[in-house]
């Protein structure tokens, strides 16, 4: 939806992250039309989500491809767009936003986008979406780290919680959650190689941007700690009566974020890519939130809010669904996120803690 907690107002950390891989994308653009100029081009974006991130990277990316065309002397190629995510993924907001999409490429670039077909495509990435060699670009932005599952491990009956008073990998989880966390990554991320090397053509490129970490220790604050706090905001709300502590034991974010040792090592062993690039910038936990943007309106909202209260909203545009689905409707989550949000800007008032998120370019190995 459009409200004032729904992802589509709240994903400024999300459009940063997108920024910052934009030269990444042109490179692998370039490099696929340099080798070979298709004349039908297909193109993926994984875990497109809803608002307006959603159609920035195909933008950037005709974007791209027109002003090589023109540079080349080749004419533009037929575009066969893929917007994928979930099947509870608000398709028809994103649906609804395509004639203004199209009539703004008209007006910029003139003539030669007619041939530009945008489908929106639901299902997991963990697994097959498309047909075999159809695709020569996939793009994802801010969807790997989240997980196909809990760690079933994590799913126990015992009476004695497995990784008490935490939500995800913490400072006090025993080392067997660490190992399911980082498994249930591994098995994840080789099917999704797995699958998109059988959608793409030989030489085709990808690149992936996604939550990481630069240690080799799953605990660090750089890796984890968002996630801290909101268990500490849900412990804090135990002490008060309005959550029952089982639900807060029992609760495992969907959620992982690798170091490049991990990262590497999947590839590797899974063995139809090759990594071209990685790099890891640092993203503040508000996204810089008031250094850009284009609506002055959501400019001064932002304006009014404490950094705390902007990440706040940030995760919960993320996290809401996922925690009222677990604990009950009967949660209040504006209680929640006030006590996150002031939780959070005391930390940030003593801490510089900052997300690290990895931009991976792939070719995919193969000629044609």
């Amino acid at each position: 939806g459009e409200g004032e907690t729904s992802y589509a107002k709240n994903s400024t950390v999300q459009r940063k992250i997108i920024s910052v891989a934009n030269s990444i994308i042109e490179e692998a653009v370039l490099d696929i039309l340099c080798k070979h100029f298709p004349e039908s081009m297909g193109i993926a974006d994984l875990g497109c989500s809803t608002g307006p991130n959603t159609l920035i990277v195909i933008s950037e990316i005709m974007n791209i491809v027109h002003a090589a065309s023109r540079q080349m002397g080749h004419p533009l190629p037929e575009f066969r767009v893929c917007l994928n995510d979930l099947p509870s993924n608000d398709f028809n907001y994103v649906f609804e936003s395509l004639p203004a999409f199209y009539n703004k490429l008209k007006e910029e670039k003139g003539g030669g986008f007619e041939h530009c077909f945008i489908s929106g495509v639901p299902g997991s990435f963990y697994g097959r979406l498309f047909p075999s060699k159809s695709l020569h670009f996939v793009h994802s932005s801010s969807s790997l780290h989240w997980l196909s599952q809990v760690p079933p491990a994590l799913n126990s009956k015992a009476d004695i919680p497995l990784n008490k008073g935490k939500i995800y990998i913490s400072k006090t989880s025993p080392p067997f959650v660490l190992e399911a966390y980082s498994s249930q990554f591994q098995n994840d991320f080789s099917l999704f190689l797995k699958s998109r090397s059988e959608e793409m053509v030989p030489g085709g490129r990808m690149v992936l941007s996604f939550m990481g970490r630069r240690s080799t220790d799953p605990t660090t604050e750089e890796s984890c700690h968002q996630w801290e706090l909101l268990a500490e905001a849900l412990m804090s709300m135990v002490a008060h009566g309005l959550v029952q502590e089982e639900k807060i034991d029992s609760f495992n974010a969907p959620y992982y974020a690798p170091c490049s040792e991990e990262l590497k090592s999947v590839v590797q062993k899974e063995g139809s890519f090759i990594i071209d690039r990685l790099e890891a910038f640092e993203i503040d936990w508000d996204g810089g939130a008031s250094n850009d943007f284009d609506n002055q309106d959501q400019y001064n909202t932002l304006e009014t809010l404490s950094s705390g209260q902007q990440v706040a909203k940030t995760i919960r545009a993320v996290v809401e669904s996922m925690i009222e689905c677990h604990f009950g409707r009967g949660i209040n989550m504006d209680e929640l996120f006030r006590r996150y949000s002031e939780i959070v800007e005391d930390h940030l008032l003593k801490n510089k803690t900052k997300y690290i998120n990895f931009v991976v370019s792939f070719i995919k190995k193969g000629t044609n």
